[in-house]
């Protein structure tokens, strides 16, 4: 599988350009998936619900299944985070794997950046980020795309996993 991140800092527009380049490039006729990492704890299950008294209750993985989608959901119970390779190999095969967050691991990036942050670009010290997209002027040799051109960072992106 073809693997691509999208990186940046807190609010620079991450998610919104990954859903955005997930729709642009599955009209295109490809398979996408996501891999979204947060630092933060957060749950995809909801106190109360059976699935989540199975986990309170001890179970290492529950598998939610629904007629419209299913999820796995996996316990670490005091284990290290799986590296994102790991992670990836958990995925059904599609044609690209669009990765939020992940800023340090090895594969290739494009830096979503909003001047209202205040942070300067990630890219200069991450040879992992191959471009930029932001929504103001900045330095950077890198190629450089308005946050907005939704279709020419798809073309960018899929110009590096399909050489």
């Amino acid at each position: 599988m073809r693997v691509y991140g999208v990186t940046g800092w807190k609010n620079s527009g991450k998610t919104t350009l990954v859903e955005r380049l997930v729709g642009e490039i599955t009209g295109r006729g490809l398979t996408v998936s996501t891999v979204k990492h947060a630092h933060h704890a957060t749950d995809i299950d909801q106190p109360g619900r059976d699935s989540h008294r199975h986990r309170q209750a001890g179970a290492r993985q529950v598998l939610l299944a629904t007629p419209h989608r299913w999820a796995l959901m996996e316990e670490l119970r005091g284990a290290p985070e799986p590296p994102l390779e790991d992670l990836l190999t958990r995925l059904s095969p599609v044609d690209l794997v669009l990765v939020e967050g992940y800023k340090s691991a090895a594969h290739p990036k494009i830096e979503a950046h909003r001047a209202a942050t205040g942070r300067g670009l990630l890219a200069p010290d991450n040879p992992t980020i191959r471009a930029v997209a932001s929504d103001a002027p900045v330095e950077t040799a890198l190629p450089r795309f308005d946050l907005d051109d939704i279709a020419g960072i798809a073309d960018f992106i899929l110009s590096e996993v399909h050489p």
